[in-house]
């Protein structure tokens, strides 16, 4: 009889061979960037709600899945990577307004704006709610800061 912990282990195996690390085995992926203030005014219009956007990168060797990944802020706001994997070196937006996702833009749907211009703070999570980065601001400033 075949266990569970055995198929999590072959299948684990499987994709470390096709370069893919599982969600689990969380590795260099940062906050590059957040624009948290979309340029203009902030209006409900989605092209103003896509001007703020977050920007993870993989600075590994290896691509990463981020399937079942989240990206929060402080009120709770969730985007859930549905899935995704991140190639090395690569960087992927994510957009707060709606559009139609592809390797390098996903979108998050709303219809509002998420970061708030005053401070927030924006948290990675694997699918397993491990830590993987967070970056935290406290004025409008600029309208965006790297992490």
């Amino acid at each position: 009889m075949v266990t569970r912990a055995l198929l999590v282990a072959a299948s684990a195996a499987a994709l470390t061979t096709l370069g893919i690390v599982p969600a689990d085995a969380a590795g260099p992926v940062t906050i590059a960037k957040i624009q948290y203030d979309s340029p203009g005014s902030d209006t409900h219009a989605n092209s103003s709600v896509n001007g703020e956007y977050v920007v993870l990168k993989n600075t590994g060797t290896r691509a990463r899945s981020l399937t079942g990944w989240t990206i929060r802020d402080e009120s709770r706001h969730v985007y859930r990577f549905g899935s995704f994997t991140l190639g090395a070196g690569r960087t992927v937006v994510l957009r707060t307004g709606k559009g139609t996702n592809s390797a390098t833009t996903r979108y998050w749907g709303m219809g509002w704006h998420v970061w708030n211009n005053t401070g927030d703070t924006a948290s990675v999570r694997t699918s397993t709610g491990s830590a993987v980065d967070s970056c935290r601001w406290t004025s409008a400033g600029r309208g965006y800061t790297y992490c």
